[in-house]
């Protein structure tokens, strides 16, 4: 994976990272919106892990 698609992955799963925690501080952390990016971090992170290997 080149440069730049890195930089862009690890931008996105910071982002969704700070908006779980900034929405689980409004509501709580089984919010159904909490739980749907908190699983779209854990897609990002699995699709992270997987260029990273390769």
């Amino acid at each position: 994976m080149s440069g730049r698609l890195n930089n862009e992955l690890l931008y996105q799963i910071e982002d969704c990272r700070r908006q779980m925690v900034e929405l689980a501080k409004e509501s709580s952390y089984a919010d159904e919106k909490v739980v749907h990016l908190s699983t779209r971090l854990d897609n990002l992170l699995n699709k992270y892990q997987l260029v990273k290997q390769n």
